[in-house]
């Protein structure tokens, strides 16, 4: 900049004179305001590349929710219709996988009482030994402050957990007459450092130091199962003030895709299927809201127009094992349509500026309400705010509708190390004011450098967007060169970003990000578009050159089929046969709506079966699939 300026100065003999006969201060002032001129462009484009791959991110997670609902309903859809003499195995477990998941049902005190004791009987935390070598603490109930914190102990802390929550209302009600304030979290998703974090800036929770924590504890994050933990642990010791609030993760169905359940299997293995029976179970026990003072409402989405909170209290809870579907036994809905629709709305939902209310088509459940919606929900209940999580934000919190609406997200690095900051909310004195508390669990993201941070979040991104690009690599292939009609193996750019947009199906700048993710020609306007593709691979030596396109389709599926894995294991092992890789394979066609050769499948699924024992486990499966570097770094061919 300096260098720039100075030289057009000397050139110019009008300006050199101008200067000369400009003070001392004026030249200050003249310099202050180009340094200033120019700070704020460059502030500028670093907040438009930080808004173009926060962008990135979040195509990226709401496509992997609108999948997960998609696949949900065509499971409805798939055991409704499906005729009974046509019903293979592999369907027939899906089938009763399924309707566990949905095994909620109107029942009598009686029926109640009968479930806890089969569920005790079940799951009894009694019947496991503990082996001499254990070396982690001993728990004894009931469970005090004094005490640190075996796959017997979590099903105990898990059942004695579920006597509390079984005795809490719909929508809990926490007052501040004594305490005088209120700390209010948001989403954890797995990230016991920032939970550690918030314990070591604002306290453990006291009887004058209430804490709300507001849905989505598990998924995602590498230790969902520590910060569940020492959840429930908080809820034992303190009874009177821990708040927790169910989130749309709180979910044996969402579990299933979005890492929960793998977790609890790799940790849990000998007995992982009863710390998922109980804990899908206390999931299901969990408060849908907390009100404070009656001036606050805390629910971990939102609401929408036809959100009542009068219904909501009244409705059985215990029911909605999973939110994705209605519960279902054989076929038929055991309560209303309206109360789904209600917990649906208040667990998914997310504000947005435009007013009404209107299908959340990001997500693909829920709704997105505007400003009117908000200031209607809140006379007709006479309240003054909504507190909600459910969305992570850059700072960790976010004001809307006129400060009537706060998002808080207490996960840090969400996305990628440096990607975002997180934050809670103390609410202070009679009239709960607010006062928000940012912070980064990890200490070099928090001392890095802006470029650094941003860096890294740019490289993160890439990287998952090329990944995903790849997955398609057929498909775009197929239609660059239907345009390409001279084999020049070049583009223009609008054509260039009108495909990605289509075929990757997600609505991202691609204009800005072509020079990131392909060779561009700045003076012809052309892309190079086999280019698109130089960086990454899919890693599976053994499968034949004619099975790359179903490889490119099960690869761009991953979740989805490994999803379905799940649901057919369920004893948790972790195997399945051959025969029940090629159903699902069918079953995924089905669902994409694409056909799947069965010679293909069975050749590909040969090539997956690595130590060839005839079964195909998850380590198999995920190798298969797994996206590498065509060139190694230096570093790793060093170490080679």
């Amino acid at each position: 900049m300096g260098c720039a300026w100075s030289s057009a100065t000397n050139s110019d003999p009008k300006v050199i004179e101008k200067l000369e006969a400009m003070s001392t201060a004026e030249r200050t002032i003249k310099a202050a305001l180009l340094i200033q001129r120019w700070y704020r462009r460059y502030r500028a484009k670093l907040e438009i590349r930080r808004r173009c791959y926060w962008t990135i991110f979040e195509s990226l997670e709401y496509a992997g929710e609108q999948d997960q609902m998609r696949l949900y309903r065509f499971f409805k859809d798939l055991i409704t219709h499906m005729p009974c003499d046509k019903t293979s195995s592999f369907a027939s477990s899906l089938a009763l996988s399924y309707h566990h998941s949905f095994r909620g049902k109107p029942r009598f005190l009686t029926e109640i009482e009968e479930e806890n004791r089969e569920l005790w009987k079940e799951t009894n935390p009694n019947a496991i030994s503990i082996e001499p070598t254990y070396q982690g603490p001993h728990i004894r109930l009931p469970l005090t402050a004094e005490q640190l914190l075996h796959a017997r102990y979590v099903l105990l802390l898990l059942h004695e957990a579920r006597k509390i929550l079984r005795c809490k209302p719909n929508i809990s009600v926490a007052r501040t007459t004594f305490s005088r304030q209120i700390t209010v979290c948001g989403d954890l998703h797995g990230k016991l450092d920032d939970l550690l974090t918030i314990f070591y800036k604002n306290s453990l929770p006291a009887v004058d130091n209430p804490y709300i924590f507001n849905g989505d504890f598990v998924d995602r994050g590498i230790q969902s199962v520590e910060v569940l933990l020492l959840l429930i642990a908080c809820l034992l010791v303190w009874p009177d003030s821990v708040y927790l609030n169910r989130g749309n993760h709180e979910d044996f169905s969402v579990n299933i895709r979005y890492g929960f359940i793998k977790e609890i299997m790799f940790k849990y293995t000998r007995h992982a299927t009863k710390i998922i029976q109980v804990t899908e179970d206390v999931f299901s026990w969990l408060p849908l809201a907390t009100i404070i003072d009656n001036k606050i409402f805390v629910v971990h989405g939102g609401v929408a127009d036809q959100t009542d909170l009068t219904k909501i209290a009244k409705m059985d809870r215990h029911q909605l094992i999973t939110i994705l579907q209605p519960p279902l036994v054989e076929g038929k809905m055991t309560c209303s349509k309206d109360d789904w629709n209600q917990v649906t709305d208040i667990l998914w939902s997310d504000p947005r500026p435009q007013p009404g209310c209107y299908t959340n088509s990001v997500r693909g459940g829920g709704s997105f309400f505007g400003p009117d919606v908000t200031e209607a929900f809140l006379q007709r209940h006479h309240l003054e705010r909504i507190i909600r999580s459910h969305e992570c934000k850059p700072n960790g919190f976010e004001f809307t509708h006129d400060d009537r609406v706060l998002t808080v997200f207490s996960a840090s690095n969400y996305y990628a190390m440096g990607t975002n900051r997180a934050a809670y909310v103390k609410l202070l004195g009679p009239k709960l004011v607010n006062q928000i508390v940012m912070y980064v669990s990890s200490r070099s993201t928090a001392n890095g450098a802006v470029l650094q941070r941003q860096g890294y979040v740019e490289m993160s991104a890439l990287k998952k967007l090329k990944q995903l690009i790849y997955t398609s690599r057929m498909l775009l292939m197929e239609k660059f060169q239907m345009i390409d009609k001279d084999n020049s193996g070049k583009i223009f750019i609008s054509q260039w970003c009108d495909i990605m947009k289509t075929v990757v199906g997600l609505h991202l700048p691609w204009r800005l990000l072509c020079p990131k993710i392909a060779k561009f020609d700045a003076v012809t306007g052309t892309v190079a578009y086999e280019s698109t593709f130089e960086e990454y691979t899919i890693q599976n030596n053994l499968a034949q050159q004619n099975e790359a396109s179903l490889l490119e389709t099960l690869y761009r599926s991953k979740d989805t089929l490994e999803t379905i894995f799940r649901f057919i294991d369920k004893d948790g092992s972790g195997l399945i046969s051959m025969e029940e890789f090629t159903d699902a394979c069918h079953l995924l066609s089905q669902h994409l709506g694409t056909t799947m050769p069965q010679e293909e499948i069975e050749d590909l699924a040969k090539s997956i079966d690595i130590n060839k024992d005839g079964f195909i486990d998850f380590n198999e499966f995920l190798e298969a699939f797994r996206l590498v570097d065509k060139e190694p770094s230096p570093v790793s061919q060093t170490r080679k």
